[in-house]
């Protein structure tokens, strides 16, 4: 069985055009890149040509994983219940070992990003906190350790 990437529908179609763009606008900037870089003569020691190679292995690597999670891509209904965590929902937590409060939106691997708040289900602290209540004191399995976080609130935007 494939693997399987949950995503919101807001994620998936934000993936699907970022695989678009990469596929028609990005993969022909690179070609013409290289093709620019080849008319300068002499390979061996055209950092230009090097730089363009290496930028078309990334955009196509991209390209590559980014179609495989798109087709095995699982959308995540919309869940208005705010009674419970779960992916599309925003979270506020009381960290014991910070004494601080944290907020985090639950989301899919694919649409992650911790800088702003964003937690995937699959990361420690979204999977601790998965499918747990407003007053729930869940214990959170980090690679630095083991610490507590309580729900303070669950919301979900409507």
């Amino acid at each position: 069985m494939a693997d399987q990437y949950f995503m919101t529908k807001k994620g998936y179609d934000e993936a699907v055009a970022r695989l678009k763009y990469l596929q028609t606008e990005k993969r022909q900037e690179v070609v013409a890149r290289i093709q620019e870089a080849r008319s300068h003569g002499d390979l061996s020691e055209n950092a230009e040509y090097d730089a363009a190679r290496s930028e078309q292995s990334a955009v196509e690597g991209e390209i590559a994983e980014l179609d495989y999670k798109v087709k095995n891509a699982v959308i995540v209904e919309e869940n208005a219940d705010d009674s419970y965590v779960h992916i599309g929902c925003s979270v506020k937590v009381y960290d014991s070992m910070f004494e601080e409060e944290c907020e985090y939106e639950i989301t899919g691997s694919m649409e992650s990003d911790p800088a702003v708040g964003k937690i995937s289900n699959e990361s420690p602290v979204g999977a601790a906190l998965m499918r747990h209540k407003v007053g729930d004191v869940v214990e959170v399995n980090a690679p630095d350790g083991t610490y507590t976080l309580k729900i303070l609130d669950i919301r979900v935007e409507k």
